[in-house]
């Protein structure tokens, strides 16, 4: 249990820097800080509401003079208000990015994503992009992308710029040929199972040594459509091949994949991977601050390796650890398995964690956006049930509506 003097100092400092309304969901943020355990705060609730209730009874000049008694409780070390600062934020503020897949509807794993990134630009200026990672013709669900489209624009009050991928096929194909012209790229022809013995014992593969021009041959092989066949030929990065990381040695950019694309149908047939569509459009749309999920340091190392052989400067990056939401269902694949099948309603059914569901029921971006501030850039995984999570939610929707 809390001790009620934390609850008198975090509501005190709240109410003196809020005119004197102390709020709910920021107390308990401040809370957790000194011992509130998550599934307990529906227990803590009544108590933690008493003491707010006598406080905000109090004029403000009164809080100032007994928030001094408490004041040395929490110090300065316990609650950022607002947002941490970042580094090399230039006169005209940031340019940063969030790329969802066209797999399915955004969810609330999405909008913990967007959510840093969009109050960043709030906090300073600048521009904000969803970037719809949609070069992998296999896994798209069309109707997606009118549903990112929309609910992007709703999270963002429409402060966004939606972009999608397959519609710069040109720029991929250019910054390829950049790489194969620097000699930094080079197509192979090895089976995966040859490559992987190989760079597995950190030996090159023979078509490593080729030329540029035998590489840029091969590279007009890979678009024509008389040439290679699917799975024949790979572009790969040319890195450390003694890398410490196997991941690291030799990644593929870009692979032939005739299935038929959604939008684009069957105009290409050469796809960019991950790595080259990502550098070549943070180089293209200027970014200079990435934050996303810690999941993607590895894309990260092999992006500012890019980078450098380009001649770029990489931008700032931060990463967060991911939450985990027990007793949620948080897959967007068994999302849409269930709404095919009948046990969803469709992406709004009030048991999704869908944005399309959390609109319907009446949530508003600003109670997400509290959540994620108090968070910052962190990259801890944090564990929280799906109650509790939303016990918090709901007491910030309450701040919110006050306004």
């Amino acid at each position: 249990m809390v001790d009620e003097k934390y609850i008198w100092a975090y509501g005190l400092k709240n109410a003196v820097e809020h005119e004197g309304t102390a709020v709910v969901g920021s107390v308990i943020a401040g809370l957790f800080n000194c011992g509130l355990d998550k599934s307990k705060i529906k227990n803590e609730m009544p108590g933690i509401q008493k003491v707010l209730k006598e406080i905000n009874s109090m004029e403000i000049d009164k809080q100032k003079e007994k928030f001094k008694d408490y004041e040395k409780l929490i110090g300065h070390r316990f609650e950022r208000e607002g947002l941490p600062e970042l580094p090399d934020v230039g006169k005209k503020g940031i340019v940063t990015r969030m790329s969802p897949s066209p797999s399915g509807a955004l969810t609330l794993g999405h909008i913990l994503t967007i959510g840093i990134n969009f109050l960043f630009v709030k906090k300073y200026g600048g521009k904000f992009y969803i970037r719809i990672e949609d070069t992998n013709p296999e896994k798209i669900y069309k109707p997606a992308y009118k549903m990112i489209e929309k609910e992007s624009k709703w999270l963002c009050d429409n402060d966004v710029e939606i972009v999608i991928q397959s519609e710069r096929m040109d720029l991929y194909y250019k910054y390829a040929e950049k790489l194969l012209n620097k000699e930094a790229a080079y197509v192979c022809e090895c089976s995966q199972e040859n490559f992987k013995k190989l760079v597995d014992a950190k030996k090159a593969c023979p078509c490593r040594n080729l030329s540029k021009n035998d590489n840029l041959e091969r590279w007009k092989k890979m678009l024509n459509k008389s040439g290679y066949k699917e799975g024949e030929a790979v572009l790969r990065f040319k890195s450390d091949i003694k890398h410490k990381n196997p991941a690291m040695r030799d990644f593929p950019l870009a692979r032939i994949n005739l299935n038929k694309h959604p939008l684009q149908g069957n105009k290409y047939r050469v796809w960019p991977l991950m790595n080259l569509a990502v550098t070549t459009d943070d180089i293209e749309m200027g970014m200079t601050h990435i934050i996303r999920g810690k999941d993607h340091m590895d894309n990260a190392k092999r992006q500012a390796m890019m980078y450098k052989v380009l001649g770029k400067k990489y931008p700032w990056i931060g990463f967060i650890g991911r939450i985990h939401f027990t007793g949620l269902e948080i897959s967007k694949s068994k999302m849409l398995a269930g709404i095919e099948s009948g046990k969803y309603s469709g992406w709004d059914d009030p048991k999704l964690p869908s944005v399309a569901s959390l609109k319907k029921r009446g949530y508003k971006p600003e109670s997400f956006w509290k959540f994620v501030e108090q968070r910052g850039i962190s990259e801890v995984d944090k564990i929280i049930s799906n109650n509790d999570f939303f016990e918090l939610i709901d007491n910030f929707q309450k701040d919110v509506n006050k306004k």
